[in-house]
């Protein structure tokens, strides 16, 4: 991984250009970011429409302030992810806060259950996809198809031990997901906002 104080050359390149007004470079920001946006804005609300206005307003938001991003606090991705799980989760929040106050079902501490349940699993497609594709495959293999580490290690040409820490390391990946403040959190994507 890039050094903390070096991101890479596509994030200061797109600030950069962001920074000057180039309408194009929103453009390939969207491409590059659009489907994470909307994918994890709709594990937080769960609402199709909604994650369509969550992804609308991130990227008015990245137009509008694109200083905001700081190179040296983490990669772009990181950063455009913290921001939609913010949006997501104040958009929950509110909602369903509105919805109590009109008499809905629950509680305040059911909402806040909610809340951290729908946070705990957008932080966790968010790590997924984010992690090394080797990790991600062999945790596949194992969740989806059922294997286990040595039918992971055969499917993937690797060795057993390979296999296991890969798994391994995938899984405490993973087991972040549910904590509010872990410090291996991308910038600003550790709390439920």
């Amino acid at each position: 991984m890039a050094k903390k104080d070096a991101p890479p050359h596509w994030d200061r390149g797109i600030r950069q250009r962001l920074v000057r007004g180039e309408a194009a470079a929103l453009g390939e920001l969207y491409d590059r970011f659009a489907s994470l946006v909307h994918g994890l804005a709709h594990r937080v609300l769960g609402d199709e429409r909604a994650a369509d206005q969550i992804t609308r307003e991130v990227f008015a938001h990245v137009w509008e302030h694109p200083d905001a991003y700081d190179p040296r606090q983490g990669p772009l991705r990181a950063w455009v992810a913290g921001l939609t799980h913010r949006l997501a989760v104040q958009r929950l929040r509110s909602t369903e806060t509105a919805a109590l106050a009109r008499g809905g079902p629950g509680s305040a501490e059911e909402l806040e259950h909610r809340v951290f349940r729908a946070s705990a699993a957008a932080r966790a497609d968010y790590i997924v996809h984010a992690m090394p594709a080797p990790l991600r495959a062999a945790l596949e293999l194992a969740y989806f198809q059922r294997r286990d580490y040595r039918q992971t290690a055969a499917d993937l040409g690797v060795t057993e031990d390979e296999a296991r820490r890969r798994l391994r390391l995938g899984l405490q990946l993973l087991s972040t997901a549910h904590h509010t403040d872990t410090p291996d959190a991308p910038s600003g994507y550790g709390g439920a906002a």
